[in-house]
């Protein structure tokens, strides 16, 4: 229930000063002047109180109301987030569409869920259980994907005295009672509230042990993620780093996917809204959407919005979380929600760091990448959040605040190469900037589901790499020509390697996938035809007798020419190589 607490006495840019206020706490959610314009509370001092405001403040002037909220700025939760587009502090935008046409007014007011719609609820729980936070109370069936479960709010416990009876309910409909221990009712419905800048809770932490299969090779061959780690992809304008997190939206092995669009140009959101609905699920041919939720906060809207959406966005991570699910958070980009933190440190006047930033911006980007992670649930299942956030350094700089503190909280770095990406390389992940710490975690996943050999075939090729790294900076001195042949091979390998094996195309139907299976035999066949050659090399072989190879051209097509049906041939290609290398040697 609002009420009015102060009074506006300066208004700068989204940062708006009221005095003689009362009952206002930190992190408050507000609403400014006469068209309740949301805000929140970022600072008490003195009877003064310092206001961030999600909307535009122009036409806000001193001595304009302030009314309190009583309760910090949070999220709705409950079935029907799935397949919905929010702005950065969850208001349905296609809904606002509809009822008030495209642009975005000042002081709306529009519930996240759909009020009327009935949903199908299951009850599970009984009547005088006790069930304390977390505990699954019912389902709904959210998509022919998805089922829902319903759970008692994690800050709620007691004995459940009511529930209803299976049937159609909206989400304010009353389904659950519970007797707290204080002895006083508590109604349970479908949806339920939780601030955005508080952690929910869990029961513990889990360790990381299971790879998130992205099935785009040069990621989970070169440089793995562990399910419910994080990974910073920077890169500069134009190196695919949207089309990156589309494909990894589209194929990696995460039942939700949370697409933030935070702070990115228009253009580049529409082209995802327009995008992503015309995606069938891989996996159940189902519309991709049935699993994504958006949430857009482009460069043209407020920019305190735009710090807020990132928070908003790993909310709903977590309580999807919390049933059980494996969830993906795409942040594009974490970078422009560093710029909004800067923006509005600026008007708040404190003391700014490198690059004008403020000096919390290590802490708060440690606040949000410690909330993903593999955890036990409070109703003692196993849920994970992943979070993908990609970063947009000036001009490609790696050393900028951003990227170097944002390196300090994740343990896998895909940085994108511009000029990779300039010569059609796509993915553009570069293999000598990259890095993974998730290998050890997940080797065993690797050797017990893939193969043995997946490590030490790693280990080798990224050897190779490096050789070849090394082999190129003297042919920039020296040329090529006057390289043994056993670098020339280390070369024509790595060439392969690259061409057949890194460079992928999202737009073709065999290639825009490669099952972990499916990558770990390319690489055998492509190293066994490196290990083979070079005992050639004794008898006379070259490289240019390795490219008339029929196996070698096999090769360079192979990403395109097996799929995962034909994974049984594919395993023949390396005995195939080796026969070819051995009957080359008796000619």
């Amino acid at each position: 229930m609002e009420k009015r607490s102060g009074t506006i006495s300066r208004v700068n840019g989204p940062i708006v000063e009221a005095e003689d206020v009362f009952s206002l706490k930190m992190l408050d959610m507000v609403e400014v002047g006469p068209l309740h314009l949301i805000g929140e509370v970022m600072r008490l001092k003195g009877g003064k109180a310092s206001i961030q405001v999600y909307e535009d403040t122009t036409s806000l002037k001193a001595g304009d109301p302030l009314f309190s909220r009583g309760a910090p700025l949070s999220v709705t939760l409950g079935p029907g987030l799935l397949g919905t587009i929010y702005d950065g502090i969850q208001r349905p935008l296609e809904i606002i569409r509809k009822e008030q046409g495209p642009f975005l007014q000042r002081g709306i007011r529009t519930e996240a869920l759909d009020q009327k719609k009935e949903w199908p609820f299951s009850p599970l729980a009984e009547k005088g259980t006790f069930l304390s936070g977390g505990s699954v109370i019912g389902t709904v069936q959210e998509t022919s994907l998805l089922s829902h479960s319903i759970m008692v709010p994690p800050n709620i416990s007691g004995t459940l005295t009511w529930i209803a009876e299976e049937g159609s309910y909206t989400v304010t409909d009353k389904i659950a009672t519970l007797q707290q221990e204080d002895g006083n009712p508590h109604p349970l419905f479908l949806s339920q509230q939780w601030p955005i800048r508080q952690l929910r809770p869990y029961l513990k932490r889990l360790p990381i042990t299971q790879p998130l299969i992205t099935g785009q090779r040069v990621i989970d061959t070169l440089f793995p993620m562990g399910m419910g780690g994080c990974v910073a992809i920077p890169g500069g304008f134009g190196t695919g780093k949207t089309v990156t997190q589309h494909q990894l939206a589209k194929w990696s092995e995460s039942r939700i996917v949370i697409f933030v669009g935070c702070g990115e140009r228009g253009n580049e959101m529409t082209d995802v809204l327009n995008h992503f609905p015309k995606l069938l699920d891989p996996r159940t041919q189902r519309p991709l959407l049935e699993r994504t939720i958006f949430i857009a906060n482009t460069s043209n809207m407020p920019v305190a919005a735009r710090e807020a959406s990132i928070y908003t966005g790993i909310t709903l991570a977590e309580y999807y979380r919390d049933m059980g699910y494996n969830v993906a958070l795409m942040a594009d980009s974490t970078s422009r929600w560093a710029e909004a933190l800067r923006e509005l440190a600026g008007r708040l006047e404190e003391m700014p760091m490198e690059e004008g930033f403020p000096a919390y911006l290590p802490s708060r980007l440690a606040e949000f990448y410690e909330r993903a992670g593999r955890v036990s649930t409070l109703n003692h299942q196993e849920g994970s959040i992943t979070v993908f956030a990609s970063v947009s350094p000036p001009g490609g700089d790696f050393s900028e605040p951003v990227t170097s503190h944002t390196k300090r909280f994740v343990r896998c770095f895909w940085a994108l190469d511009k000029a990779l990406a300039n010569a059609r390389h796509y993915p553009s992940i570069s293999w000598t900037e990259s890095y993974t710490e998730y290998v050890e975690d997940i080797k065993e996943w690797f050797s017990k589901n893939v193969a043995d050999q997946w490590l030490s075939l790693r280990y080798e090729i990224m050897d190779l790499l490096q050789r070849e790294e090394k082999i190129l900076q003297v042919v920039k001195l020296v040329g090529a020509d006057v390289l043994p042949q056993g670098q020339k091979l280390i070369v024509e390998i790595c060439s392969l390697f690259k061409n057949s094996f890194l460079q992928q195309s999202a737009y073709d139907e065999v290639d825009s996938f490669s099952s972990a299976k499916k990558q770990f035999l390319m690489l055998k066949a492509i190293l066994t035809l490196y290990h083979k050659s070079e005992e050639r090399l004794r008898d006379g072989f070259t490289t240019d007798d390795l490219k008339e190879l029929p196996v070698y051209q096999e090769m360079l097509r192979m990403k395109y020419t097996f799929s995962e049906e034909e994974l049984d041939t594919l395993d023949a290609l390396t005995e195939r190589t080796e026969e070819s290398l051995n009957q080359w040697s008796s000619q």
